[in-house]
């Protein structure tokens, strides 16, 4: 029997988009809605989720595997009635990968650039000019987090004349693809110490949250700009937000926050020096998805180990 995957991402208005993307590209896998009264969630193999409540996770206990469309999963790990006998896979896949790195591209040009003054002229009619001449290859990006998706953005920043580091918790260190690998938190000091441009892109953990403080940030040389495309609880807003008014940094560009959607009441909203995405950073076509699912449950289907298979042990 094919294997049959119950939707409840994105809503009940997604499902006939998903319905009809999984006919189009995975006919050997069947579809059912979470929210058709006349389906039944034991009649399912696995889930597709972005949140789920607990009752809902309650109901997926007797699942072969609970597949997420965010490569975060803190959200759903964290609920009491999470069942952890169940495999657990983030979502990935190439265009996942191309997206971010294209995102991080732009948001370092923008401030290697300074384009953030160019849109605040814009917006008041203000002809004015900012000229920097400092180029890419004369920049030093430090990438925090090479896996999967931290080795694609890196090696493309490479590509694109960026001087490139990135910093990985455990591992071998080395030369990759025009990337400079360190592993290890006894080399954070230095190599902090030598970057123009920070880029965080680690999984949310116990040892992760609340890492770029006050303390952290304020080892980068002073003008650094900090791109925060990890998690929203990376950061010390408060922290970030003194660095900026000092001049330690020159700018941020944040598309993960501590709230989303941001309260209006942040102080993020109107800083001068801070760009905000809504978390599109990387959000793959739903073709791209579906590929990628359908492969996933195919491997484990096949007794096979996903890539993105979360580890409780290490936390994502």
């Amino acid at each position: 029997m094919a294997p049959r995957l119950i939707i409840s991402a994105d809503g009940a208005e997604a499902f006939e988009g998903w319905r009809d993307s999984f006919a189009r590209h995975a006919p050997d896998i069947g579809v059912l809605s979470w929210f058709d009264p006349a389906t039944r969630c034991e009649d399912a193999d696995y889930a597709l989720v972005w949140e789920a409540s607990d009752d809902d996770l309650r109901a997926m206990h007797h699942l072969r595997g609970i597949l997420c469309t965010g490569a975060g999963v803190n959200h759903l790990i964290a609920s009491p009635t999470f069942p952890h006998h169940v495999r657990l896979v983030r979502m990935g896949g190439g265009e996942t990968g191309a997206l971010m790195a294209d995102y991080v591209l732009w948001a370092l040009i923008g401030l290697l650039r300074d384009a953030r003054t160019w849109a605040l002229q814009q917006a008041r009619h203000v002809w004015a000019r900012n000229l920097v001449s400092r180029t890419s290859d004369q920049t030093r990006v430090t990438v925090l987090g090479y896996g999967q998706i931290g080795a694609v953005v890196a090696q493309r920043l490479a590509r694109s004349g960026f001087a490139v580091s990135a910093w990985r918790r455990s591992g071998e260190s080395g030369q990759d693809e025009g990337v400079a690998v360190h592993v290890g938190r006894d080399v954070l000091p230095d190599l902090l110490g030598s970057t123009d441009m920070l880029v965080n892109l680690l999984p949310s953990t116990p040892q992760t949250r609340f890492l770029l403080d006050e303390a952290f940030l304020a080892r980068l040389k002073p003008g650094a700009g900090l791109v925060n495309v990890g998690r929203g609880d990376h950061l010390v807003e408060e922290a970030l937000l003194t660095l900026l008014e000092t001049g330690h940094l020159s700018g941020a560009v944040l598309d993960v926050q501590s709230q989303e959607p941001l309260g209006p009441d942040s102080l993020l909203w109107d800083h001068p020096r801070i760009t905000l995405t809504p978390h599109i950073a990387s959000e793959a076509s739903r073709e791209a998805q579906v590929l990628y699912l359908a492969d996933v449950i195919r491997q484990l289907e096949r007794g096979e180990t996903p890539a993105l298979l979360y580890d409780r042990a290490r936390g994502y």
